[in-house]
């Protein structure tokens, strides 16, 4: 059955109801309204005309007592707020069109089994979220680590270095030869020799 009719069954019945009506079914030509009022809504059933009044009876009544439950209430709002617990526990009732042999104990039951599993479901994913996200810091740690590492492996030579130079001068033999250099870089700080361009 599409959308588009049964849209249209839903719209028609309103039109079908009559004021002081002691019934509590109303036919066309093709379907069966089997509805019952709950305080200012109503809770509606729409079969085919083969089908059994009695059992549409037992199953209407079903249906309007697992709207208080589920529903915290039988108003408008009520209705919408817990428009998705009302869904699931109704699936319990009609599968594939057909009632099942169910009662309101039973769907209570299903219906807390498949919220502890969707439970679990979140539980087990959170705990993986959470993993990936402790895993994701003690690589970006690890990344930090290794980059200061090798900061300081290749972070410049020291003036001392130069104890070896021409010779082991250290940094006598250094300034010694200051004339054969065109230029020397210090960094800001002037504790390291960034670069020599040499006359030799």
């Amino acid at each position: 059955m599409t959308k588009a009719r049964i849209e249209g069954l839903i719209a028609t019945f309103p039109k079908l109801l009559g004021t002081g009506k002691q019934h509590t079914f109303v036919e066309t030509e093709s379907v069966r309204y089997v509805y019952q009022p709950l305080e200012k809504l109503y809770v509606l059933l729409i079969t085919t005309k083969a089908s059994n009044i009695l059992e549409d009876l037992e199953t209407l009544r079903l249906f309007a007592r697992v709207i208080p439950e589920y529903a915290c209430g039988t108003d408008e709002n009520d209705v919408l707020t817990h428009a998705f617990q009302l869904i699931f526990a109704f699936d319990e009732i009609i599968a594939l069109g057909y009632r099942e042999d169910v009662n309101l104990s039973q769907i209570r039951t299903y219906t807390e089994m498949d919220s502890h599993d969707e439970r679990v479901f979140r539980a087990v994913q959170e705990n993986k979220e959470r993993d990936a996200k402790e895993q994701m810091k003690q690589r970006a740690r690890e990344l930090q680590q290794a980059r200061l590492e090798a900061g300081k492996r290749s972070g410049g030579m020291n003036l001392s270095g130069f104890s070896n130079y021409r010779g082991g001068k250290g940094m006598g033999g250094l300034s010694n030869d200051l004339s054969k250099l065109s230029c020397i870089y210090l960094d800001c700080n002037g504790s390291k020799i960034l670069s020599i361009m040499s006359k030799f």
